[in-house]
């Protein structure tokens, strides 16, 4: 029922539809490095997981997106659950996240696993929370 894979470039517009906060050429590149995961709910495009690098050496997952009509159906679980599922294969023993204090995805995070490990205030946005899990290997 939900299929998680890299995006593949010609995914290109959809991908933007659910994450504008990259231009179309920066997310061409995230695109073909491998660094955008799709899913796909009974074979339509559904969310998205867009992740780098902190520090350049710690998985960040910058962006996770589900389209409003798939929420609550396991999407976003099964799109961080992959995510993970591949970080500890490419052999990295932790990865991160962050979100606003305001926003309820934190409550998201927490049943995933993670934990707070601090966070910062940035000018004229609200509390950032600065989320992170170790992995299993």
């Amino acid at each position: 029922m939900i299929q998680i894979r890299p995006a593949a470039p010609e995914e290109l517009d959809e991908i933007l539809s659910a994450d504008r906060h990259v231009t179309r050429e920066h997310m061409g590149k995230l695109i073909s490095d491998g660094f955008i995961a799709a899913a796909f709910y009974e074979e339509q495009f559904a969310g998205l997981l867009r992740y780098g690098l902190f520090w350049d050496e710690i998985p960040f997952m910058n962006m996770l997106s589900v389209k409003e009509e798939y929420r609550g159906k396991g999407v976003g679980t099964a799109l961080v659950r992959e995510w993970e599922r591949l970080m500890a294969e490419k052999g990295y023993s932790a990865v991160m996240t962050s979100t606003q204090a305001n926003e309820t995805s934190q409550h998201f995070y927490r049943k995933l696993g993670y934990r707070d490990m601090g966070g910062f205030t940035p000018f004229g946005e609200e509390y950032e929370i600065i989320m992170g899990k170790q992995l299993e290997r």
